[in-house]
């Protein structure tokens, strides 16, 4: 009932429903799954009701039971302050210690009742089986978990790294979903707001994240050198990206309109932007292009590394312009780029190209 969109699957043979679902606004076709959906709203559920009356099956997945709160003891407690405090002095990030901090108070109260240099490798490969199995954790939240654990047993206790080589999940290989350039520009002309569309403006222009958007300061816009300076982004690195000529005059008018003090981008009542109402301003502007209802503040970023790509530009200047630490993390890009390219014939093609030309 929470889910953002509807799935459904209609059989290959009832034709005449495919074409009804593809009059049903923001509907979408899941190639990979041979799903389509829409967005989940009364108004659709009850128009596919009316569509399909008689004739379908509702099938709604059982959610994952949620974790119960708890208490610690004086023990984990101090455990967790000492993991706390090593997190900080290591320079990790504000949402990367409440992170660990948060699966790390799980484990601690699994095992409250041990010496916590006595849990065994064996015993921690348990304990998190024990949250797939019960909790129905996914890949991340599974790597992120032992991410916590390791880092308690290895910063702060002390122990050995090799002695804590836990199982991890087998890495998915996932291509990066992008929108076509008549898309981007459809998305990013959407808002009518002068704000909202410099934001979607600065986020494809220079591939940037949804954070770096919101950290950006005036300064960082250097107008006369050409280029976009982003801050201690991931990874506490400085990097330098593209400005677009484009987008440094939707910048000036912006700026004269709105007169932002520090920050480039700022509240009502001054201040950082959030992250939270950029995502609400792609939305806006997602379903008024009606352009990608599967995509995010950060596919404009998939797109603008696949766009520079296509066009020519070289993988060690795009990987300097994301701030990617290896060129491994880049070339996922040219994955994108090799299988959308109109330059690539099948073979079966150039099989009947040559049954063509031989023919009297």
């Amino acid at each position: 009932m929470n889910a953002r969109r509807i799935k459904l699957f209609i059989p290959y043979d009832m034709a005449e429903d495919r074409k009804r679902i593809k009059h049903v606004a923001q509907r979408f076709y899941h190639k990979s799954q041979r799903l389509w959906s829409v967005p989940n709203t009364a108004e659709n559920m009850k128009a596919l009701d009316l569509m399909f009356k008689g004739r379908y099956t509702l099938e709604s997945e059982v959610s994952s039971p949620e974790r119960p709160s708890f208490t610690l003891n004086v023990h984990s407690i101090e455990a967790l302050c000492m993991t706390e405090q090593k997190l900080m002095l290591k320079g990790y990030s504000e949402s990367t210690i409440n992170s660990y901090k948060s699966e790390l108070s799980c484990f601690l109260k699994y095992f409250e009742n041990q010496d916590h240099k006595t849990v065994t490798k064996e015993q921690i490969e348990s304990y998190v089986y024990y949250l797939i199995s019960k909790y129905k954790i996914g890949d991340s939240k599974q790597n992120l978990a032992i991410n916590a654990i390791k880092f308690y047993y290895e910063a702060v206790l002390g122990m050995p790294r090799e002695y804590y080589t836990i199982q991890r999940p087998k890495k998915a290989h996932t291509l990066p979903n992008v929108l076509s350039l008549e898309e981007v520009s459809q998305l990013i002309q959407a808002p009518s707001n002068l704000k909202h569309k410099a934001i979607l403006y600065t986020l494809y222009s220079g591939g940037l994240r949804i954070g770096e958007v919101v950290n950006l300061r005036i300064t960082d816009i250097h107008s006369d050198d050409g280029f976009i300076f982003i801050k201690g982004a991931k990874g506490k690195k400085d990097r330098r990206t593209i400005l677009s000529v484009h987008l440094l005059e939707l910048l000036r008018n912006y700026y004269r309109l709105f007169k932002p003090s520090y920050w480039l981008f700022e509240g009502q009542d001054g201040g950082q932007y959030s992250t939270k109402s950029i995502q609400l301003i792609y939305r806006r502007a997602q379903i008024k292009s009606g352009v990608g209802p599967w995509s995010t503040p950060h596919t404009l970023r998939h797109s603008f590394a696949t766009h520079l790509l296509e066009n020519g530009e070289n993988l060690r200047n795009i990987q300097a312009l994301l701030g990617h630490e290896s060129t491994k993390t880049t070339e996922i890009y040219t994955h994108v780029v090799g299988v959308s390219s109109k330059k690539l014939s099948s073979p079966l093609d150039l099989i009947y190209e040559k049954i063509r030309r031989n023919k009297p």
